[in-house]
């Protein structure tokens, strides 16, 4: 995008304290209006109108990446029947210019574009309307003009049923169903929910100033349910303030969880300045509301990455792919705080998260991703793997999500911190990021990062250190002696169990096939098998179904030779093949390894997974 587009965090803050005053109304220069009438066949009949046209064509255009996501995404796709009139409704000549834009000249200043979105994908990144409602995330939806990027913005939802209301983090404007923005960053990180959902509301005071919080959830379950959720969501906030000290300031005294739990839907969470978006297929009966975890880490950004934001992503550019080395932080550091909390809440017991836990380390310390590139690296990666699309496939080994190589060096800062002589937390590491970068809205670039965690410990030689190995580098510390100061042991899950590298299996009719490629080192990969292929047998086990194939697992041994017979694209082979150790790792409690903690494992515990109240399963 160009130059001119001012930044959210500027024009929010330039707004924000006019914001409750202030109703641009009918005189936005900027105004939509959006209608359902053929939201059965999944259409959206959208208006935009632009005054004060500077003479010459006007070009509009659908954005191609979205905020919170980091990938190309072809929006203009679902757009069609576009058509233009000047203010006296004359016909005005539109010109496709590109696959992503439309320029429309011969106008009076005035221009009003109409054209038909077709939109069924619900989740953080597109649109989906239905007869049950309209799921909207604006750069999905709306076409936007070329120098307007500053000017106030109006949106009218025509709303096809009475019974529906709309969710959204948009101030509402003084006419129904009505709302506005200060400019086109806030309005495109402003997703609307429009249906008949449950909404919950509560208040919070901090620091002398009242926030409401809202839940929106549009689902098929009962009050009940929608009451437990929002009883949930209470819980886990004074965790999350707790961390950094305070709540953001929200720009206009609200923070909406916008929740659709549906089976039409598709699961996500979308963080966005003063509202998220979380969706599910599941019910929250169903899942045991387990999306309190993507409630816990949406929540999480409102802080950081919303407030603490990349230098990278402000302005957010909607022409094209936005990366940044840093999600390593941005989005790893959420994802293991995201279940903290949880914990810290009393929400779940220190067992379970355990066992989460092991998953996400188990995950990143025996994956081949870490040999491929630094958390910097992977970071780079994600237009890449973000919810982009690609036809050729790609070498699955090579790449480590930053969500979970980010929640492990979450963890392993947080303990290393925890161990020093004078102990401080990641805690402490965020809340000095909030006041230096959240606060104040400065974007952060990567040595800033490296500046903070200095200042924080006052050790720069740990600091670089960390920053040179783990950050830059691909290197994790020892987690066991780590993890022993807490009484949490680190061990091998299955030692004496057959592992031979393949991650998944996939069973078509009578023929066991390779599901995902072996991981480099591991024994198929060694013995040349690869994704696709046709296992038929090992050594004297032979495969027609996942029940052989399990049981051949249960009867091999670690250091077994043996032979692999397999066929490879047509042709049948035969290999040496090495029987491994399961390598993976669980991380538990002394007490249940029949250890007894001290009394200062024990505190060092409590202290950074809070007491468990509730009984171990």
């Amino acid at each position: 995008m160009r130059n001119s587009l001012i930044s959210l965090a500027s024009l929010t803050l330039l707004f924000a304290s006019e914001a409750m005053a202030q109703d641009p109304g009918a005189s936005a220069p900027v105004q939509y209006e959006v209608a359902f009438d053929n939201a059965s066949h999944h259409e959206a009949q959208i208006s935009a109108s632009y005054a004060n046209v500077p003479a010459g064509p006007l070009r509009v255009q659908m954005s191609r990446s979205s905020p919170g996501r980091y990938a190309i995404h072809e929006f203009a796709k679902n757009v069609y029947r576009v058509s233009a009139t000047d203010s006296a409704g004359r016909p005005l000549a539109v010109e496709r210019t590109d696959p992503y834009s439309w320029t429309i000249a011969g106008h009076d200043g005035t221009v009003r574009v109409t054209y038909i979105l077709y939109a069924d994908r619900g989740d953080g990144t597109y649109s989906q309307i239905d007869t049950t409602h309209a799921h909207l995330n604006m750069p999905a939806t709306f076409l936007w003009a070329s120098g307007y990027d500053d000017k106030p913005i109006r949106v009218k939802f025509r709303r096809p049923d009475t019974t529906w209301k709309v969710a959204t983090q948009l101030p509402a404007s003084s006419e129904a169903d009505t709302y506005w923005a200060p400019n086109l960053q806030y309005f495109m990180d402003s997703p609307t929910e429009i249906s008949n959902f449950a909404l919950r509301e509560w208040q919070v005071t901090d620091a002398g100033q009242t926030y409401t919080f809202r839940l929106a959830l549009h689902h098929q379950g009962t009050d009940a349910d929608a009451d437990a959720f929002a009883d949930k969501l209470k819980k886990i906030l004074p965790e999350h303030i707790k961390v950094f000290g305070e709540l953001p300031k929200f720009d206009y005294g609200t923070y909406t969880f916008i929740a659709d739990y549906l089976p039409q839907i598709t699961g996500d969470g979308m963080e966005h300045r003063n509202s998220t978006v979380i969706s599910n297929t599941q019910s929250l009966f169903r899942a045991n509301f387990a999306q309190l975890g993507t409630a816990s880490h949406e929540l999480f950004h409102a802080w950081n990455v919303e407030r603490i934001r990349p230098a990278e992503l402000e302005p957010f550019d909607f022409t094209k792919a936005n990366p940044t080395p840093s999600l390593w932080l941005a989005e790893g550091f959420t994802q293991y705080y995201g279940p903290l909390l949880i914990r810290r809440s009393g929400q779940s017991t220190v067992d379970e998260y355990l066992k989460a836990l092991s998953s996400t380390v188990n995950g990143v310390v025996n994956g081949p991703g870490r040999g491929y590139g630094s958390p910097q690296d992977m970071s780079l990666r994600a237009p890449f793997v973000d919810a982009a699309a690609a036809l050729d496939p790609t070498n699955a080994n090579i790449f480590t999500s930053y969500y979970p190589y980010g929640a492990v060096i979450g963890l392993a800062l947080d303990l290393q911190l925890r161990s020093r002589p004078a102990p401080l937390t990641l805690d402490n590491y965020m809340r000095r990021l909030w006041l230096t970068h959240g606060v104040p809205e400065t974007p952060y670039k990567p040595a800033d990062l490296r500046l903070a965690l200095t200042a924080v410990t006052g050790d720069a030689a740990f600091s670089e250190r960390f920053f040179k190995t783990t950050i830059k580098g691909a290197e994790l510390p020892d987690f066991e002696p780590l993890l022993a100061r807490a009484g949490l042991k680190l061990r091998r899950k299955a030692p004496k169990r057959a592992w031979l590298g393949a991650l998944r299996i996939r069973v078509n009719g009578g023929e066991v096939l390779l599901a995902e490629p072996p991981a480099p080192n591991t024994p198929l990969y060694v013995a040349g098998v690869e994704s696709g292929d046709r296992i038929v047998g090992i050594g004297r086990f032979e495969f027609a179904s996942e029940a052989d194939w399990l049981d051949a697992l249960e009867r091999l041994k670690p250091d077994e030779a043996t032979s692999v017979r397999f066929i490879q694209r047509g042709q049948v082979r035969e290999a040496p093949l090495k029987v491994a150790a399961d390598p993976s790792l669980e991380i538990i409690r002394y007490e249940t390894a029949n250890l007894k903690p001290t009394k200062a494992q024990l505190t060092f515990r409590d202290q950074w997974l809070g007491a468990d109240e509730l009984p171990a399963k």
